[in-house]
């Protein structure tokens, strides 16, 4: 069974997150472990039709992002990677220096330090110099940035199509796989 630990942060695209665990769900190789922000709970009622209650029930364990001390903050926990999903710039800054002041960081931190896979969706547009450093330095300490950008090759019908693609994008990243993804088959 794969452990995947979910992040979501305060920026605008808590629809990709959601997602994700709506897929994971479906999974019963996958357990997910979720954390939100407080902003992203904030998000997900102004973003979304979805009740924070219901949202949480998509997860196997949601944990407080208070919590430093929760299962997850530990490298003896073993998982096979986490998703920040959508990534706020602050989230970023606190990835990339190191500054575990809550859960998503802590976990974050984590898989760093274990060398576990750490994906980082950011959700920022446009980005200033300091924005593409802070991905820069999480790259190098082995993050990997996944920004949600669109492929039009798969001639997309609906936001929802756009959605799916991306973040089947990302479960590709864990060797997931989603229905709702779209190789690329070469130009026929």
């Amino acid at each position: 069974m794969k452990r995947i630990v979910v992040g979501m942060s305060g920026s605008s695209g808590v629809i990709y997150g959601i997602r994700i665990l709506e897929i994971l769900r479906e999974n019963p190789e996958v357990q997910t472990h979720l954390i939100l922000s407080h902003a992203a709970k904030m998000n997900i009622g102004i973003e979304t039709d979805w009740a924070l209650q219901d949202v949480e029930q998509l997860a196997d364990e949601v944990h407080n992002i208070k919590n430093i001390s929760a299962s997850i903050a530990s490298g003896s926990f073993h998982t096979d990677g986490m998703i920040v999903v959508p990534c706020s710039m602050k989230t970023l800054s606190g990835i990339a220096n190191s500054y575990a002041e809550n859960l998503i960081i802590r976990a974050a931190d984590v898989m760093l330090k274990e060398r576990r896979r750490l994906v980082i969706v950011p959700r920022e547009s446009p980005l200033h110099t300091g924005h593409c450093e802070l991905m820069l330095k999480a790259s190098k300490i082995g993050a990997i940035i996944c920004p949600p950008a669109p492929a039009f090759y798969t001639d997309p019908k609906t936001i929802d199509d756009i959605i799916n693609h991306s973040v089947a994008r990302v479960l590709d990243l864990f060797d997931i796989e989603s229905d709702s993804l779209k190789r690329w088959q070469g130009n026929v």
